[in-house]
């Protein structure tokens, strides 16, 4: 038989995990999500960049997978444990919208922000979360994952 202690750190556990549940519903429709990026000899200026958005809304390679509606990669402002540029990729169209072929785009002199070109909405996506913070939207943008390989960065769903 368990302690009380035990109990109730077997308890305070169970909550604190089921809290980790990737149960997140996104109104952007799940597409496939497949792209890789040199950042050497592709897109070298991108590479170690801070506050810098790629941006892919057609696919350039038959291999490519962008998402709903085109990826919008963003070099952060802080870095990981090995030093290298932290990157955050997420999809382009607005939640608010959830149409294709609406989409955010960054938004000039606003470090990390992407605004909707038809509602309005404004995300911030400067540490990886894609709040919104102006507008009607209150949905982050369907965020991707971005692994750094070397020179090669990985986008995925």
């Amino acid at each position: 038989m368990l302690s009380k202690s035990k109990t109730y750190l077997l308890l305070i556990a169970a909550i604190f995990l089921s809290g980790c549940d990737d149960s997140y519903v996104s109104s952007i429709p799940d597409y496939q999500v497949n792209l890789q990026l040199n950042l050497t000899t592709t897109y070298p200026t991108f590479k170690n960049s801070t506050n810098q958005f790629l941006l892919f809304e057609t696919r350039k390679l038959e291999t490519d997978r962008i998402g709903y509606g085109g990826i919008i990669v963003y070099s952060g402002v802080g870095l990981d444990d090995s030093g290298n540029t932290i990157y955050y990729a997420f999809d382009m169209s607005c939640p608010y919208e959830a149409k294709k072929d609406i989409r955010v785009h960054p938004v000039e002199d606003e470090m990390g922000r992407v605004k909707c070109e038809e509602c309005g909405s404004v995300y911030d996506l400067s540490f990886g979360s894609a709040n919104p913070v102006e507008g009607p939207s209150t949905e982050v943008l369907k965020k991707y994952k971005a692994t750094l390989n070397g020179d090669v960065l990985y986008i995925y769903r």
